[in-house]
């Protein structure tokens, strides 16, 4: 298994049997103070003792454990003696393993149900007997296990919740994780503390403390080349990574010509001049504009960005180096996105699954298990100004990705002075802080407009704006619609080859924040 992070006091693992919310079980557990970390659902019970775990918790998955090749998990992992929580489908894998009964359910559940506690035990202790829930299944648990006891129920399922609490196993057919459970983090927080009995040490004071004395074990005394985007991700890795090993460290800004207005001059100014770090800057706009000529298809995109960014690392290491070490910012959701064991493939990450098998480095990547708030808490521990820990989200690939189609010169002016009218908006409504990330989009069609009496023939913007606690799932902004028509007015008036603006209000899921 993985081992990314410094050794911690108390750690959980996710078994992930491809849910593609597993990763929001972890958030909430660590939100409890608890590091929880996803390991994949097949982990032998001998590597688990090997975690030292307080607990374990089994993912929810799209299989019915009935079938011939669901995703299994070792059973010796019910005789370890540990508290075991299993989640809609680690619910009834768990009872299938132990001697209980799963079928399909009669009338399947998909959304909100009001939860009755038979037994308020350790996972209902101080909670009402009535609750909301959210339930995704179609399979349920029709026979405990023995030795198991209904503790909730719903109108369609008996089973809601079941306990065996001589053995420390429990299973629920909800998901407590998500928002729309009330009381869902609770839940959880009765299992970890009452179950697991975890004292909730985790915090990112206490990551900082521990990374910064593992990094410098793991780097030795190596140099490390940085891929600073200048980002929140990659600022906090290479700031994090700095604080370890000092000049060790250099850091390398490619000015792909794919950013946002004013972004190279700003990583220069706040990373080269404020901060001191020995900073290379490298002008490849017209390689990386050369390497997607003609390319339409996002996961191409991302791979020869990907790629390319890794052949430029690969010059700057030959000129500056010997370099032993690449130090990214990846994040957890860059990780799970791009794809885990069970899970499908939603987008891949330039800095997961776009990097070659002969890379000629090995990685250091200190936020690779981090959420992003987790990330930005993590720069306030280390001192950086408020306007690179709260700077708006920005993909590695940066505008290639909010160009549908082909990437051209005129498509990134275009999307460029779109996008900084969006922010410039949205920053002067006072919106930036609630607002979670905005941006343009521009797409590969054109529409008839009317203009000064003549009719155009020109490109839609369409205008992004979320609000999200995770990044993982995400709200459309209910911009107020002043804020909507100032941008609107701006970009169809100043930027050209544009006639027509568009406001996206599509929820994540079902789409993506991103459009590609």
């Amino acid at each position: 298994m993985n081992d990314p992070i410094p050794v911690v006091e108390e750690k959980v693992l996710v078994l992930d049997f491809g849910a593609q919310y597993s990763q929001l079980i972890a958030r909430r557990v660590r939100e409890c103070g608890v590091y929880c970390e996803i390991v994949p659902g097949k982990v032998k019970a001998e590597d688990i003792l090997r975690e030292r775990p307080q607990g374990l918790i089994l993912s929810g998955g799209p299989a019915s454990v009935y079938e011939p090749n669901a995703p299994r998990c070792d059973p010796e992992i019910f005789r370890l003696g540990l508290p075991i929580l299993g989640i809609c489908y680690g619910f009834q894998l768990m009872a299938h393993l132990l001697g209980g009964e799963v079928r399909a359910s009669a009338q399947r559940e998909y959304g909100p149900a009001q939860l009755e506690v038979l037994q308020p035990n350790h996972l209902f202790a101080d909670l009402p007997p009535q609750l909301r829930c959210w339930m995704s299944h179609g399979d349920e648990v029709v026979a405990l296990p023995a030795g198991f006891v209904a503790l909730a129920r719903t109108a369609n399922c008996s089973y809601a919740a079941a306990a065996d609490e001589h053995r420390h196993l429990y299973g629920v057919q909800f998901h407590p994780e998500v928002s729309h459970t009330r009381r869902g983090r609770e839940i959880l927080y009765n299992f970890l503390t009452r179950g697991c009995r975890c004292r909730g040490t985790w915090s990112m004071a206490s990551f900082v403390q521990a990374a910064i004395p593992r990094l410098r074990e793991q780097i030795g005394a190596g140099r490390v080349l940085c891929a600073l985007s200048g980002g929140v991700d990659s600022a906090v890795a290479a700031t994090l990574v700095h604080r370890a090993v000092g000049n060790q460290l250099v850091c390398v800004f490619v000015n792909h010509g794919l950013l946002r207005a004013g972004e190279p001059e700003q990583v220069q100014r706040t990373f080269g001049e404020h901060f001191k770090m020995h900073l290379v800057t490298v002008d490849a706009r017209e390689r990386f504009l050369a390497c997607l000529q003609g390319v339409e298809d996002p996961e191409e995109k991302r791979r020869r960005i990907g790629q390319e960014f890794v052949t430029v690392f690969e010059e700057q290491s030959r000129k500056l180096g010997p370099f032993e070490f690449l130090a990214q910012g990846t994040i957890y959701p860059d990780v799970i996105e791009s794809g885990t064991q069970f899970a499908a493939t939603i987008k891949t990450h330039h800095n997961v699954g776009g990097l070659p098998d002969n890379l000629g480095f090995q990685l250091v990547e200190p936020l690779r298990y981090l959420f992003k708030d987790e990330v930005r808490r993590v720069g306030e521990q280390l001192g950086l100004p408020p306007e690179i820990v709260y700077r708006q989200p920005f993909p590695g690939p940066g505008l290639a990705i909010r160009i549908l189609g082909e990437v051209t010169r005129e498509r990134l002016e275009i999307v460029r002075q779109a996008d900084a009218i969006v922010g410039e908006e949205i920053e002067r409504a006072g919106l930036h802080r609630e607002v979670s990330q905005f941006f343009a989009v521009l797409a590969p069609i054109r529409s008839v407009g009317v203009m000064g009496d003549h009719r155009t023939y020109a490109y839609p913007i369409i205008v992004r704006a979320v609000t999200t606690d995770d990044f993982m799932t995400a709200h459309w902004a209910q911009l107020p619609a002043e804020v909507l028509e100032r941008i609107a007015t701006r970009i169809v008036n100043e930027v050209p080859g544009v006639n027509r603006c568009v406001y996206d209000i599509s929820s994540k899921p079902p789409a993506t924040i991103e459009w590609e």
